[in-house]
Protein backbone atom coordinates (compact mmCIF):
# COMPACT_ATOMS: atom_id res chain seq x y z
CA UNK A 1 0.00 0.00 0.00
CA UNK A 2 2.94 2.55 0.67
CA UNK A 3 4.44 1.48 -2.20
CA UNK A 4 1.19 2.19 -4.09
CA UNK A 5 1.04 5.26 -2.44
CA UNK A 6 4.74 6.71 -3.28
CA UNK A 7 4.00 5.38 -7.28
CA UNK A 8 1.19 7.11 -8.02
CA UNK A 9 2.96 10.28 -6.52
CA UNK A 10 5.65 10.20 -8.74
CA UNK A 11 3.75 9.01 -12.23
CA UNK A 12 1.25 10.67 -11.99
CA UNK A 13 0.51 13.79 -9.33
CA UNK A 14 3.99 14.97 -9.37
CA UNK A 15 4.08 15.32 -13.44
CA UNK A 16 0.66 16.83 -13.35
CA UNK A 17 1.61 19.34 -10.33
CA UNK A 18 4.78 20.08 -12.55
CA UNK A 19 2.78 21.04 -15.74
CA UNK A 20 0.66 23.22 -13.79
CA UNK A 21 3.64 25.45 -12.21
CA UNK A 22 4.09 28.66 -14.52
CA UNK A 23 7.91 27.53 -15.66
CA UNK A 24 9.13 30.38 -18.39
CA UNK A 25 10.94 29.29 -21.15
CA UNK A 26 13.77 32.08 -20.80
CA UNK A 27 15.75 33.26 -17.41
CA UNK A 28 13.67 36.56 -18.77
CA UNK A 29 10.46 35.10 -18.21
CA UNK A 30 10.94 34.83 -14.60
CA UNK A 31 11.21 38.90 -14.90
CA UNK A 32 7.58 38.80 -16.27
CA UNK A 33 6.09 36.54 -13.51
CA UNK A 34 3.29 37.73 -11.17
CA UNK A 35 3.14 37.68 -7.80
CA UNK A 36 0.50 34.81 -7.71
CA UNK A 37 2.57 32.66 -10.05
CA UNK A 38 5.77 33.22 -7.88
CA UNK A 39 3.71 31.98 -5.13
CA UNK A 40 3.10 28.90 -6.72
CA UNK A 41 6.15 28.66 -7.41
CA UNK A 42 7.14 28.65 -4.17
CA UNK A 43 6.90 24.99 -2.81
CA UNK A 44 9.27 23.66 -5.79
CA UNK A 45 11.74 26.11 -4.81
CA UNK A 46 11.81 25.42 -1.25
CA UNK A 47 11.75 21.87 -1.98
CA UNK A 48 15.09 22.24 -4.70
CA UNK A 49 16.98 24.80 -2.29
CA UNK A 50 16.27 22.24 0.56
CA UNK A 51 17.90 19.05 -1.43
CA UNK A 52 21.10 21.87 -2.73
CA UNK A 53 21.59 22.43 0.72
CA UNK A 54 21.52 18.82 1.54
CA UNK A 55 23.27 17.67 -1.17
CA UNK A 56 26.25 20.35 -0.60
CA UNK A 57 26.40 19.87 3.36
CA UNK A 58 28.71 17.02 3.90
CA UNK A 59 31.10 18.98 2.17
CA UNK A 60 31.27 22.10 3.97
CA UNK A 61 33.74 22.92 6.87
CA UNK A 62 32.96 21.65 10.15
CA UNK A 63 32.56 24.29 12.78
CA UNK A 64 35.02 24.21 15.83
CA UNK A 65 34.51 25.65 18.80
CA UNK A 66 38.16 27.38 19.29
CA UNK A 67 38.89 30.51 20.38
CA UNK A 68 35.20 30.86 21.73
CA UNK A 69 33.86 31.94 25.07
CA UNK A 70 34.07 28.89 27.32
CA UNK A 71 31.92 29.95 31.12
CA UNK A 72 28.68 29.99 29.04
CA UNK A 73 26.13 30.10 32.13
CA UNK A 74 27.58 30.07 35.31
CA UNK A 75 27.82 32.95 37.54
CA UNK A 76 28.13 35.55 34.84
CA UNK A 77 27.14 38.57 36.67
CA UNK A 78 30.78 38.21 38.35
CA UNK A 79 34.02 39.22 37.04
CA UNK A 80 35.72 37.73 37.73
CA UNK A 81 34.55 34.30 38.91
CA UNK A 82 36.66 33.09 41.66
CA UNK A 83 35.69 29.95 44.15
CA UNK A 84 37.67 30.01 47.23
CA UNK A 85 38.18 26.51 48.68
CA UNK A 86 39.96 25.67 52.26
CA UNK A 87 42.37 22.35 51.57
CA UNK A 88 41.45 21.60 55.08
CA UNK A 89 37.92 21.61 54.78
CA UNK A 90 37.98 18.84 51.87
CA UNK A 91 35.69 16.05 53.20
CA UNK A 92 37.19 13.33 51.29
CA UNK A 93 40.98 13.16 50.50
CA UNK A 94 40.36 14.02 46.98
CA UNK A 95 38.42 16.22 45.28
CA UNK A 96 38.18 17.41 41.47
CA UNK A 97 37.07 20.61 40.45
CA UNK A 98 36.23 21.41 37.20
CA UNK A 99 38.23 24.22 34.25
CA UNK A 100 36.18 23.54 31.11
CA UNK A 101 33.01 25.53 32.47
CA UNK A 102 30.60 22.32 31.36
CA UNK A 103 29.82 20.69 34.26
CA UNK A 104 26.85 20.28 35.35
CA UNK A 105 27.54 20.36 39.13
CA UNK A 106 29.91 23.27 39.14
CA UNK A 107 32.70 23.81 40.82
CA UNK A 108 32.68 19.86 41.07
CA UNK A 109 33.73 18.29 37.64
CA UNK A 110 31.36 15.69 36.51
CA UNK A 111 33.69 14.45 33.56
CA UNK A 112 32.15 17.19 30.92
CA UNK A 113 35.43 18.15 30.10
CA UNK A 114 35.91 15.00 27.86
CA UNK A 115 33.45 16.14 25.60
CA UNK A 116 34.16 19.72 25.53
CA UNK A 117 37.76 18.44 24.56
CA UNK A 118 36.07 15.89 21.92
CA UNK A 119 34.25 18.72 20.40
CA UNK A 120 36.72 21.31 20.28
CA UNK A 121 40.35 19.86 20.26
CA UNK A 122 41.04 21.11 23.70
CA UNK A 123 43.17 19.51 26.33
CA UNK A 124 41.43 21.05 29.48
CA UNK A 125 41.26 18.34 32.24
CA UNK A 126 39.83 18.71 35.85
CA UNK A 127 41.52 20.44 38.95
CA UNK A 128 42.55 17.45 41.14
CA UNK A 129 43.46 18.59 45.33
CA UNK A 130 44.45 15.73 47.46
CA UNK A 131 44.54 16.15 51.26
CA UNK A 132 47.43 14.80 53.01
CA UNK A 133 46.69 12.33 55.60
CA UNK A 134 48.99 12.78 58.83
Amino acid sequence: MVLETISRIIKIQLPAYLKKLPLPETIGGFARLTVSEWLRLLPLLGILALLGYLTIRPFLPKKKQKDCIINLKIQKETRPVVNEIDIEDLSSTTVCYCRCWRSKRFPVCDGSHKKHNQLTGDNVGPLVLKKKIL
